[in-house]
């Protein structure tokens, strides 16, 4: 008999897989894992799961830079996302919250909390628009990109990734540095 739903979880623990796999209902779901970031890429674009569980700190690729690589793509938009973290703090760092597309569970989770982060995740991704990927979004001029080839794009998304990551550096930068002002000045 053909399983209805395949549920991707990536994530490095193997307790965290095994919780989810234990959590849900027996003989519903097709569970799929990864064990990083660049597996669970390979595998969301191979397997077109229904629902990804996304682990926000993890080797190889992080889950933020799955997450931008989902969020980049208008096919791999559509799929319902639970990110998962131990730290909602890492997330709220780099996704400010609400957060609109996408479900949040705080580990370690109950069935419940399980339950109702997929549910929610179900319910986000009903409301989302479709949006094309950041040059089109942000008013660039619309080209016929047939022409374009995969590896220029991939090498656009890497220059994207690393753009991010710098912005990144630079934030936590300058918030040291405010810090470092504010006890001063006390």
């Amino acid at each position: 008999m053909a399983r209805n739903q395949k549920i991707l979880v990536i994530d490095d623990s193997r307790v965290i897989q095994k919780c989810v796999k234990d959590m849900l209902p027996p003989g519903n779901f097709e569970i799929l894992e990864a064990k990083d970031g660049v597996e669970g890429l390979n595998l969301i674009r191979q397997e077109h799961p229904n629902l990804i569980m996304l682990d926000f700190l993890l080797p190889k690729m992080s889950g933020w830079e799955v997450f931008q690589q989902i969020q980049s793509q208008t096919d791999l938009q559509t799929i319902p996302l639970v990110l998962m973290s131990g730290r909602k703090e890492e997330v709220t760092e780099k996704i400010t919250e609400p957060f609109e597309y996408f479900a949040f569970v705080e580990k370690p989770f109950n069935k419940k909390q399980l339950v109702e982060a997929i549910k929610e995740a179900m319910q986000k991704i009903r409301n989302r628009p479709v949006t094309p990927p950041p040059a089109v979004a942000t008013g660039a001029v619309a080209t016929d990109y047939s022409s374009t080839s995969a590896a220029e794009i991939e090498a656009l998304n890497a220059k994207i990734t690393k753009m991010q990551a710098e912005i990144d550096a630079l934030k936590k930068q300058l918030s040291q540095v405010v810090a470092f002002i504010k006890q001063k000045l006390k």
